[in-house]
């Protein structure tokens, strides 16, 4: 339709809305639950030290015992200070220290036995303990893992004994090396042993350790009956 005072078969102009670059941009595909990426170590940095043990229940053990003993010895100093008897233990001890030389041999047995248990107890506070797991490698800055050795041995006996010839194999899985001792009831020893070499060494690698242990792999023919 045409407007009065507009001339016939003009056509009227539409008004256009003006887009900013930004309009033209596609935005960004992002899920909604993305998330920032996971802090990692850098490449061939698998270095793993080893799993530290809490020791909660010898450290409990030992602070309640030195309480214990420290609040007692308090307790009859407290009392003979208010001229109160000390208590007959302490008398005894005071007495029998008194009365035993240095070079007595009950006395030279417990300062051996006291001696004893404190570089006991340096050893617990100075070494990781848990012998049994063993670090994995660390490829991510925020997570740690261990393999148990049980399991680290099974894997490697339930991988040898898959090789043909073996009839039974037995694995002892040590911090530096993992024993490896087969029995081949056919083929040749050194094909056997060969083959355990290349397939033992392949499952190591796959357990993922930081510090792979050393193969020790012997092949023996098992003991003749009768």
């Amino acid at each position: 339709m045409t407007e009065p005072g507009e001339p016939t078969g003009s056509t009227r102009r539409m008004p256009t809305v003006e887009q900013s670059d930004d309009a033209h941009t596609p935005a960004p595909d992002r899920p909604a639950d993305a998330r920032e990426p996971v802090p990692t170590l850098e490449q061939g940095d698998g270095r793993a030290g080893r799993v530290w043990s809490a020791r909660r229940v010898p450290a409990a053990l030992l602070a309640l015992v030195l309480l214990g003993a420290a609040g007692l010895l308090l307790y009859d100093i407290a009392a003979v200070r208010a001229d109160h008897p000390a208590m007959q233990w302490r008398r005894s001890l005071a007495d029998g220290l008194a009365e035993q030389r240095l070079d007595d041999t009950p006395v030279l047995v417990g300062a051996g036995v006291a001696a004893a248990i404190g570089l006991w107890l340096i050893l617990l506070a100075l070494t990781p303990g848990l012998r049994d797991l063993l670090p994995m490698r660390r490829d991510r800055a925020d997570i740690r893992a261990g393999l148990d050795r049980t399991a680290a041995a099974l894997v490697l006996r339930d991988r040898a004994v898959e090789v043909s010839g073996v009839q039974s194999v037995r694995v002892r899985m040590g911090w530096r090396k993992a024993k490896v001792r087969a029995l081949s009831h056919f083929r040749a020893l050194d094909d056997v042993r060969t083959d355990l070499d290349a397939v033992l060494e392949e499952a190591v690698r796959e357990l993922g350790l930081a510090r792979p242990p050393a193969l020790s792999v012997q092949v023996h023919r098992p003991a003749k009956k009768g």
